[in-house]
């Protein structure tokens, strides 16, 4: 059997990267006998050798509480069992039977949760002059281990600040499961407004500039081509505040440049994410249908409302925009008088209080300003500073999420059928939203990443 990337593509897409792990050690390249260094390999994606797969594990999880993301309830002494990637079973200790060979992980008085999911992160920064792609994608590989780490088992990635398109090989990488990282979903290059008389060359690497409708639809078709998952598109700029403290916002895209970005993007069944601070623009997005709204600092209940009606969502990124770094610079340049995180704090506020708005919980984190790892931060502010319940705060990073990626029948909650995607701390997150930043159990799809609880009173050491 000759492994080259073509029939690696086949294997995989026909049979899973288990399947053809398997199947990778029936024999050597051109069904020779091994003759390399150790044992039988299986072979990359590149027709390079590496070590094969780990065959599927049994587990039985408990703890004293489960979070069910479906009806943003705790549910006391619960079991989930684990069969390689998925979850087979879930329920009350006391009825759970362990199945045979199965390893039981007893993780005392902690709380599961489904595990948690960023809707927007950057995995890349924008990279300093001089730097290597190479070193991009390290920095950013390193990102995205630290939210894996820290309970993060799947993000939406929106754009790669000028590092075209390598969140598609990152992406891709975890797939196959090359490097260990958060399931993701990218927006890759991004698409921006080029005024009429624009005349800057093109760079390859950082966002798409259009001038039109005939460039944004074939931006997008490019974009989608090279492998996007969403289109990320910004119908405003900067903001400003007049002298009397009314925010001013700047609009990019002319209507319809962003309606036929929006369309091209779903003929093609793909959605858009919209980075808009208000104003026009923002109204645009949600008129336009853009399928997630992010940011939005000055929503008012009739947008949201809107939002709602056009089955859309709303991803505030909470604590990125009342980070420190905010008010410095609208207390320069209002000499203190004026500040959109206000603003944006009284959105927060008035989005909880729609009925049926979809907040979503996504960070913003590029490892500029906001460390990744550190995501949980969001639930707190969504809480302590927005007025959401902790259940909420929670369903929003979890079900709601998953629902809005598409996702909804395989992450967002611990229930059977699902890939086994769980993470745990030490107390109850409806009684202390912060518990979510000491996480200290994460699985994903089955493989432990992390465990560092103390193996429970009475529990089997060697089963640890």
């Amino acid at each position: 059997m000759k492994h080259n990337l073509a029939l690696t593509t086949v294997l995989i897409s026909l049979f899973g990267a288990a399947s053809f792990a398997a199947a990778a050690e029936m024999g050597g390249r051109n069904g020779m006998p091994w003759r390399g260094a150790g044992p039988q390999p299986c072979f990359g994606a590149d027709d390079g050798v590496i070590q094969c797969a780990q065959s599927a594990r049994l587990y039985v999880i408990r703890a004293a509480r489960l979070f069910d993301s479906n009806t943003g309830t705790m549910r006391a002494n619960q079991s989930v069992v684990v069969n390689g990637e998925r979850i087979v079973d879930v329920g009350p200790t006391a009825s759970i039977r362990v199945p045979a060979g199965a390893q039981v992980i007893d993780l005392g008085n902690a709380t599961l949760l489904p595990g948690l999911i960023d809707a927007h992160t950057h995995m890349f920064d924008t990279p300093k002059p001089g730097m290597s792609r190479e070193a991009s994608t390290l920095i950013a590989i390193q990102h995205l281990q630290a939210d894996l780490r820290a309970g993060f088992t799947a993000v939406r990635d929106m754009s790669t600040h000028g590092n075209g398109y390598g969140d598609v090989d990152i992406r891709d990488a975890i797939n196959r499961g090359e490097i260990d990282g958060p399931r993701a979903q990218v927006s890759t290059r991004g698409i921006v407004w080029g005024p009429p008389g624009d005349t800057k060359p093109a760079n390859p690497l950082a966002s798409a500039v259009v001038h039109n409708v005939e460039e944004g639809r074939a931006a997008v078709r490019d974009q989608i081509g090279h492998g996007a998952d969403w289109i990320k598109l910004f119908p405003t700029a900067a903001y400003s505040f007049a002298p009397d403290g009314k925010a001013k916002y700047e609009l990019t895209y002319p209507m319809p440049v962003l309606q036929a970005m929006i369309d091209e993007t779903h003929r093609l069944g793909h959605k858009t994410g919209c980075h808009v601070y208000g104003g026009e623009g923002e109204r645009n997005a949600i008129i336009a249908g853009c399928d997630t709204i992010e940011h939005a600092f000055d929503l008012d209940p009739e947008q949201a409302k809107m939002i709602v009606a056009k089955g859309l969502a709303y991803d505030p990124t909470f604590v990125r925009y009342l980070e420190p770094y905010m008010n410095d610079n609208d207390d320069k340049a209002t000499g203190g008088k004026y500040r959109m995180t206000a603003i944006f704090t009284k959105a927060v506020q008035m989005a909880k209080t729609i009925p049926g708005l979809k907040i979503m919980v996504g960070s913003g984190a590029d490892g500029a300003t906001y460390v990744h790892g550190t995501q949980a931060l969001d639930y707190e502010a969504l809480v302590k500073q927005g007025g959401l319940t902790p259940a909420r705060a929670i369903q929003g990073g979890t079900i709601i999420n998953a629902e809005v990626l598409g996702w909804k029948d395989r992450i967002g909650s611990l229930d059977k059928g699902k890939f086994a995607d769980i993470v745990a701390v030490g107390g109850d997150p409806l009684a202390d939203i912060t518990e979510l930043q000491r996480v200290k159990f994460v699985m994903k799809g089955g493989k432990l990443i992390r465990d560092d609880f103390p193996v429970a009173a009475g529990a089997q050491t060697a089963q640890r």
